[in-house]
């Protein structure tokens, strides 16, 4: 009798785990020169670029903060983080996740990698996971090489902040860890329109430029007097309205409806991505992108995402028009004078006075008058009156005002002299401007009240 022995059923190639790719992707990604550089750059940079500005007599004050470099340690990293956002993490998320699945159409890897994992999905979510890991530990270094660098140079000191109150050390440091970690929001979004970009135009350049063009798009917008609804519909907005965060109370409503849209965009981005990645055609060695159909897919989704938040965020928030009021400038220069002639009473050593003995009040103006009192200009002009004890007559002094399209103004002193003019005050830092000279301030382009 002949035995016939059956031959045991080849088990199944099972997929490699999520963890294991993500532990592959991060080593390819850290094993390249150029990426090693952008973290080393990250964590070293910033704290030298903080360092050798908070050193300088001409500082830049055209910058948010920049004007109190040489005061507070803590200014430094203000400073670096407006320019991260301008221009720094739109190139941070271009170069890493623009390139995480392009690299692969570069060099021809595609049917290896698939060979080797055996799942479109968790190659995607793998990729996906370690360019976030780079781009998080890149925002971290410039977090905190910044605020080490200006700690170091200047010191841990008070910080004044967009209202003129003054913020003790330590609530300096954790508003200025707040912002950056608020910032987390519109780069993740960023970084999801890389990962678009990647998936859709494949090795072309477009892929790697898309965050870029997008970021510098987004920012044009913000630069142009746009209505209210216009400007929070965007996740750029989110790199500016961490400056609410330094006033007193916080001007919270603008940052939380940045972070929310960042968020939105973010999620429906990589949505985007990951569909076009799974019906992408691997078998297919001269694949360059997915042409018109990633733009009619993946690009106009999110010119509608736009146009859907820019319709709910204005009935939500009863914003109008460009949000910069005469009411809510007047309102801004008033306090911020107050605080700020307290700053200057306690440095020329005279005898201190309350806000509430002040009852500062500003009347503001555009155009000489000739104009409505609303909107962005250079045009602006205040007259701000003032109260002292046991004197009779109310002072007053002349402004100046730039006010931008986001609702940040520049107050220039315009007499009198003794003032609000230009003149040098000891400070513990050493010499200093004086703090009424020229100060920053911003409007809440939301209403103030809710509107029934």
């Amino acid at each position: 009798m002949t035995a016939t022995v059956a031959d045991a059923p080849a088990s199944a190639a099972r997929p490699v785990s999520v963890a294991r790719g993500y532990r592959f992707e991060l080593v390819k990604l850290l094993s390249q020169w150029r990426v090693r550089l952008l973290v080393l750059a990250c964590w070293l940079a910033p704290a030298l670029f903080v360092a050798a500005v908070s050193q300088q007599s001409s500082l830049p004050v055209d910058t948010l903060f920049g004007r109190w470099m040489n005061a507070t340690g803590w200014a430094g990293s203000l400073v670096m983080l407006g320019f991260a956002g301008t221009y720094a993490l739109p190139l941070l998320t271009s170069l890493i996740a623009g390139d995480v699945f392009a690299s692969e159409d570069r060099l021809g890897t595609w049917r290896h990698l698939l060979v080797a994992v055996r799942s479109p999905r968790r190659i995607f979510v793998a990729k996906a996971l370690a360019s976030l890991t780079i781009i998080l530990v890149l925002v971290a270094g410039l977090a905190a090489s910044s605020a080490v660098g200006g700690v170091l140079a200047v010191g841990n000191r008070e910080l004044v902040g967009l209202d003129g109150h003054l913020l003790a050390p330590a609530d300096a440091a954790g508003k200025v860890l707040l912002a950056w970690v608020c910032v987390l929001a519109p780069s993740l979004a960023l970084a999801a329109i890389g990962l678009l970009g990647s998936v859709a135009f494949g090795r072309s350049p477009m892929g790697l430029l898309l965050p870029i063009v997008v970021a510098l798009a987004m920012q044009l917008v913000q630069l142009l007097p746009v209505p209210v609804a216009v400007r929070l519909a965007l996740p750029s907005y989110a790199f500016i309205a961490w400056n609410g965060l330094f006033t007193s109370p916080a001007q919270l409503g603008p940052l939380m409806i940045g972070i929310v849209v960042s968020l939105v965009w973010a999620v429906a981005a990589t949505a985007l991505a990951y569909l076009l990645f799974l019906r992408r055609d691997f078998t297919n060695l001269t694949h360059d992108g997915s042409g018109r159909r990633a733009i009619t897919t993946g690009l106009l989704p999110l010119v509608g995402l736009f146009a859907v938040t820019a319709a709910v965020v204005s009935p939500a928030t009863g914003a109008t028009g460009s949000g910069i009021e005469q009411d809510k400038v007047q309102s801004s220069v008033a306090t911020a004078f107050a605080h700020l002639y307290r700053l200057q009473t306690k440095q020329l050593n005279r005898p201190d006075v309350t806000e509430a003995q002040l009852r500062a009040t500003a009347a503001c103006n555009k155009g000489g008058g000739q104009v409505a009192p609303q909107g962005p200009g250079n045009d602006w002009r205040c007259v701000v009156s003032w109260h002292l004890p046991d004197v009779e007559a109310a002072g007053t002094a002349i402004y100046q005002l730039d006010v931008t399209a986001d609702g940040r103004f520049v107050a220039d002193g315009d007499g009198p002299k003794e003032v609000n003019g230009y003149f040098q005050v000891r400070t513990p830092a050493g010499d200093a401007p004086n703090p009424l000279w020229q100060f920053d301030g911003n409007v809440e382009l939301l209403p103030t009240t809710p509107k029934g």
